[in-house]
């Protein structure tokens, strides 16, 4: 891993790897059959204040997960993006947390496969790249400011991966035909509507926000590059020595996410008021109700973590220099989310490559 803003996320992978808290190795076996089954008082369940992590809201907001999980206390923690979440859930701050695709490889990568398990999908869509109105295409670009929630985030490698698609390069230190700066969502759009930084590539809300109330255009839409408009944007992860120790613990967890996906699915306007009076309570302001509408009709939240966007999004982040390259294999463990959805009557999910 060569970014620096990352280094905190290898050390303290290193530190919890030294300690014996993880497992030797990921697998191909299942993690939660050597689980004792046994219950854990509380479970720590992280997840960033944006539209693209609905589930998290609504099942927080709602109380779906604490439902599912009965006599265990959950313990909701919130973060910007994904690279803070995983240094969060290997330092032990957190047990599971919803994250993006990238910084879920990162981690996996820095743990040597022991530190997580992908246990089940949870958002499609909903982020891409929003710039003044002047700006028509990659060559309109060159010497512009481009934000991203941080280096190393799933937003900040879709940006340097389709930069250098297009032909222009961009250095971890800001340099290079254009200047990526990471800001967290809120501080980018505050410096777009003041003229600060000429467009970020940001998930839901914060698009819609800069589209709507800063008169942004959106240059690129992501999911317009991926096959079926389909692709990772947030997934659910579990550190693997809680998974091992409390199997039963993380199915409830799991059956309160399947629970908010489905609420989601079923309650339209209802679920998308429940999700923006919990992005209320986290930040003290609620979104406009045209973004709020926007956002959501942006966005698929789907159990299906979509596995072969992982893959590919694994080698942008190496073509662009954030990654070695690493072996995926066991990444994902679908076990427990497929016996719930099973159990509920719905289809089951696969973790293939292709």
């Amino acid at each position: 891993m060569r970014s620096r803003a990352l280094r905190a996320i290898t050390m303290a992978a290193t530190a919890v790897l030294a300690a014996g808290s993880l497992a030797a190795c990921g697998g191909d076996d299942d993690a939660a059959a050597s689980g004792s089954g046994g219950e854990a008082p509380a479970i720590r369940l992280g997840y960033f204040p944006n539209i693209t992590h609905a589930p998290a809201l609504v099942g927080v907001k709602d109380g779906l997960y604490q439902q599912a999980l009965g006599s265990t206390k959950l313990e909701a923690k919130t973060f910007n993006a994904g690279p803070a979440a995983i240094e969060a859930l290997f330092s032990g701050a957190i047990d599971a947390t919803y994250i993006g695709p990238n910084p879920a490889i990162n981690g996996w990568a820095t743990s040597h496969g022991a530190g997580l398990k992908i246990i089940a999908g949870s958002t499609s869509g909903g982020a891409g790249l929003v710039v003044k109105p002047a700006i028509n295409g990659p060559a309109d670009l060159k010497g512009k400011k481009i934000a991203t929630p941080q280096l190393g985030n799933t937003q900040d490698v879709a940006l340097r991966a389709w930069l250098k698609q297009n032909g222009l390069n961009a250095d971890q230190q800001g340099g290079g035909d254009v200047s990526v700066q990471p800001q967290d969502n809120a501080t980018a759009v505050q410096a777009f509507a003041q003229g600060a930084i000429d467009g970020a590539w940001v998930p839901e809300p914060s698009l819609s926000r800069m589209v709507l109330d800063s008169k942004g255009k959106i240059l690129v839409n992501e999911k317009d590059l991926w096959p079926g408009g389909q692709f990772v944007t947030t997934h659910l992860i579990v550190k693997q020595e809680f998974l091992k120790k409390y199997p039963a613990t993380v199915k409830k967890l799991v059956q309160g996410h399947v629970a908010a996906v489905k609420y989601i699915a079923d309650n339209g306007e209802k679920a998308q008021a429940d999700a923006n009076a919990q992005l209320e309570a986290l930040s003290g302001k609620p979104l406009k109700p045209e973004v709020l509408k926007a956002a959501f009709a942006n966005l698929t939240f789907t159990n299906d973590p979509i596995a072969p966007s992982l893959f590919t999004s694994a080698q942008h982040a190496q073509d662009v220099g954030l990654l070695k390259p690493v072996d995926l294999k066991g990444i994902y463990d679908l076990t427990i989310l497929n016996e719930v959805l099973k159990a509920d009557g719905q289809p089951t999910v696969s973790d293939a490559a292709s």
